[in-house]
C-alpha cells in the first residue's frame, strides 16, 4: 500500500463535513422557515404539514450537532504512525480484501459511514464502534477480522496496516 499522508486524509474529511454542514445548515434553515411560516398552520385537524415541517427540521438540527461533534473528534484526534508489524489502532489506515476486492479503511473513534476520495484511493471512514471497527482493533497484517450478523458472517484480510 502507498503512504498515505494522514494529515492531509483528516483536512480532506473535515472539509467534506464541512460541505455536507453546511448544505444541511441551509436545508434546515428553509425547513424551519416553512414550518414556522403563516401557511404552515393547520387548516384542520387533518393537516400536519406544518408538524411535518417542525419534526423534519428537528431532525436536522440533531444532524448538524452530529457533524458537530465529529468536527471535534478530528480536531483531537492523534494520528499514528503504525508499521506493518503494529496492531490496528485507532488513525490506522488498514488495506482489507473482502469479496476479492481491496479496501482502504481509516479507523477512527467516532463518525463513520462516509467514503473520501483521496489521493487515488476510496477511503472509508470506519467508527471503532462499528461492528468491523470492533472487529479490526488488534488485529494485524496476514489477520482475518469477522464479522457477524443474524444473516450472515463477513471476512476481511488484513493485507496492511499504516
Amino acid at each position: 500500500m502507498k503512504k498515505i499522508d494522514k494529515a492531509a486524509l483528516v483536512q480532506k474529511i473535515k472539509s467534506d463535513l464541512q460541505e455536507s454542514f453546511e448544505i444541511l445548515k441551509a436545508a434546515a434553515l428553509a425547513t424551519y422557515e416553512d414550518a414556522t411560516h403563516e401557511e404552515s398552520k393547520p387548516e384542520n385537524e387533518y393537516d400536519t404539514r406544518g408538524l411535518e415541517a417542525s419534526y423534519l427540521a428537528g431532525a436536522q438540527g440533531k444532524r448538524l450537532a452530529e457533524i458537530e461533534e465529529v468536527f471535534a473528534v478530528y480536531k483531537f484526534l492523534k494520528l499514528r504512525e503504525l508499521s506493518a508489524t503494529d496492531a490496528i489502532q485507532l488513525s490506522a489506515i488498514v488495506e482489507v480484501q473482502h469479496n476479492n476486492k481491496t479496501l482502504h479503511l481509516f479507523l477512527v473513534p467516532k463518525g463513520g459511514g462516509m467514503t473520501v476520495a483521496f489521493d487515488g484511493l476510496n477511503i472509508q471512514v470506519v467508527a471503532s464502534s462499528s461492528p468491523l471497527g470492533e472487529s479490526l482493533l488488534g488485529l494485524h497484517v496476514d489477520d482475518v477480522a469477522i464479522v457477524e450478523s443474524p444473516a450472515r458472517t463477513l471476512e476481511y484480510d488484513i493485507i496492511a496496516i499504516q
